[in-house]
């Protein structure tokens, strides 16, 4: 039987975890990390890094999940380094494709004023927040771009 990397990352989101650590998560096994180094791992691209709603935190999950299964660590390497770029992109763009934007406060229509920074105050998990909030299916989505892209 395959296994559901989106369900996964989805009920990773529902206990609580954020939008990179609920997709991370559920790759653990094939990235032969412990959970609590990838949890420790991902825990800054919550809210689109550190609630900064910069690159979505699901987003950035596929980039660090790409890294660990399909990266390179020569640095003269170009070959393996343009081929890696290239998966990055193929991936962003797969997500951008489905909900037009990889940037968390376009994701959610949020909007900054000049100046205004936004809370680094994560929001209460309540039933009222999984209503109003998308991100289910944003950790969705990247855990089966991931799955269908390097599984």
């Amino acid at each position: 039987m395959e296994k559901d990397y989106g369900k996964l990352a989805e009920d990773n989101f529902k206990k609580g975890y954020n939008c990179a650590q609920s997709v991370c998560l559920a790759f653990v096994k094939e990235t032969g990390l412990s959970e609590d180094v990838i949890l420790k791992l991902s825990s800054s691209f919550g809210g689109g890094m550190g609630r900064m709603r910069e690159v979505c935190g699901a987003v950035s999950a596929m980039f660090i999940i790409a890294g660990i299964l399909k990266g390179y660590n020569a640095p003269n390497d170009d070959e393996a380094k343009t081929a890696h770029y290239k998966l990055i992109q193929t991936l962003a763009e797969e997500f951008k494709a489905r909900h037009n934007s990889i940037i968390c406060r376009e994701l959610l229509g949020l909007e900054k004023a000049d100046g205004e920074d936004f809370s680094f105050v994560p929001s209460k998990r309540t039933e009222k927040y999984y209503s109003e909030r998308p991100c289910e299916n944003f950790v969705r989505t990247a855990a089966e771009i991931i799955s269908k892209e390097l599984m």
